[in-house]
């Protein structure tokens, strides 16, 4: 089997091919049998479970027949998006790999650091995104920016700002609807696809129970405390009066009655069998990924990186180049990715059953042609691109686009925080009781 190589790769974006495939096949962790969890999503209360399933047609039966069974989405493509971009930040933060990603960093912000720094691959709609809007460049809002002018006014047929500034938008796509342009913002469609499904999906069940180590019985009465530091109290006279009698203590979140001690974490929790996300048991599970040489090329590229037009003579050979390095970071992700690991949430880990499989897909019908692709090699494709872009004149850029948040935006991010805080004691307490009864039907 031969490595993948730029100059094959160029040719498959020139047109020799119309997109790479990736597949790997997974199993759960577990074994045969064992459970996995898939996402789970807002249903109506007449839903037999809370996961996005289906069926489909896997093959022909000799007669010609559909051969169908029920999938189950593990993880979605904008889930897997994520996956890719943050394998592509993994690369970059070793220093394996090198192109432009944009980030807001917020270490040096007063009670911001935590957030250290965010950047396209983590932002859910990449450069578009408000954070990027809502930051300083050079202590200019970012959009009123040379470099933000540049990429509001990048679109499909003119492209080359966005390929020097922000590579992986023209890779994973973008909406910039928060742009002066609003609905009417660039849309560049998404260049690589992946998802993950589970073939063979029989929804399972999970219980829950918690027995109280201390036997505190629900028929003890708690009261919301006068003092909001206390939160809840047993004596009437320190309790909030409503309408003269002490007000049971109350919490959103918990079905119990008001006054339970259930209500403050404590008390047995009845047994329950959940049958809308128990889980599934699955035959086999698989990722497909699909990077689209054909979507690239309906990208342009009529000026260079200092924005003078192309010469007719070297338009072609540039919009390659320039294509060919975005489906460069592509290869780069899916060899990445796989490195990441397929840990998708709690409990739902899945391992590789066998070998990655890359394959050059034609547009004659012909058998794919299978490749090779390891990490190692998929930095040198990255690193060739970006050589062969400088020799065209469109050279991404190689300096750090680095961003600070606006003050009304970090004000904004504090306020919030400072608002969670006064009315969160209630809420994150409620939240503990949803996950201890979480943890205990696991």
């Amino acid at each position: 089997m031969n490595e993948l190589t730029y100059e094959q790769l160029r040719a498959s974006v020139a047109g020799a091919h119309v997109a790479l495939r990736s597949r790997v096949e997974l199993a759960p962790a577990g074994g045969a049998g064992d459970k996995v969890f898939p996402p789970t999503y807002g249903v109506a209360d007449s839903a037999d479970h809370k996961y996005a399933d289906e069926k489909r047609t896997i093959g022909l039966n000799p007669d010609g027949s559909a051969i169908t069974t029920t999938a189950v989405l593990l993880n979605s493509v904008a889930s897997e998006a994520k996956r890719l971009g943050f394998a592509l930040r993994e690369a970059l933060e070793l220093g394996e790999l090198t192109f432009p990603n944009p980030y807001v960093d917020f270490s040096g912000q007063d009670g911001l650091a935590d957030l250290d720094r965010i950047s396209t691959l983590e932002a859910s709609h990449r450069v578009a995104d408000a954070l990027f809007r809502d930051s300083l460049l050079d202590g200019t809002l970012f959009r009123l920016s040379d470099i933000g002018r540049a990429i509001t006014e990048a679109r499909p047929d003119s492209a080359t700002a966005m390929l020097r500034y922000c590579p992986t938008a023209l890779l994973f796509g973008v909406w910039d609807s928060t742009g002066p342009k609003g609905g009417l913002g660039s849309k560049f469609q998404r260049a690589i696809v992946s998802e993950i499904v589970g073939l063979g999906a029989q929804v399972g069940r999970k219980v829950g129970s918690r027995i109280d180590v201390l036997g505190i019985e629900s028929s003890v009465v708690i009261y919301e405390s006068k003092n909001a530091d206390e939160g809840w109290t047993l004596d009437e006279n320190e309790a909030v009066q409503d309408k003269g009698k002490p007000k049971p203590f109350d919490r959103k979140g918990v079905s119990d009655k008001p006054g339970r001690p259930s209500k403050v974490n404590h008390g047995n929790v009845t047994p329950t069998i959940d049958p809308k996300s128990g889980g599934v048991t699955i035959d086999s599970a698989s990722q497909v990924a699909v990077l689209s040489f054909a979507a690239l090329r309906k990208l342009r590229f009529p000026t260079d990186a200092n924005g003078q037009r192309v010469d007719p003579s070297n338009r072609r050979a540039a919009e390659t180049a320039a294509r060919s390095a975005v489906a460069a970071l592509g290869v780069a992700a899916l060899a990445y990715q796989v490195e990441m690991d397929y840990d998708l949430r709690s409990r739902c880990l899945l391992v590789p059953t066998g070998p990655q499989r890359f394959e050059l897909l034609s547009r004659d019908g012909s058998e794919p042609t299978v490749v090779d692709l390891s990490r190692e090699g998929a930095a040198r494709i990255v690193a060739e691109a970006a050589r062969a872009l400088a020799e065209r004149g469109m050279a991404w850029e190689s300096d750090e686009i680095r961003l600070e948040p606006a003050p009304k935006l970090a004000e904004l991010i504090r306020r919030s925080r400072q608002n969670t805080a006064a009315a969160g004691d209630q809420n994150a307490a409620a939240a503990g009781d949803q996950n201890t009864v979480a943890a205990g039907k696991g």
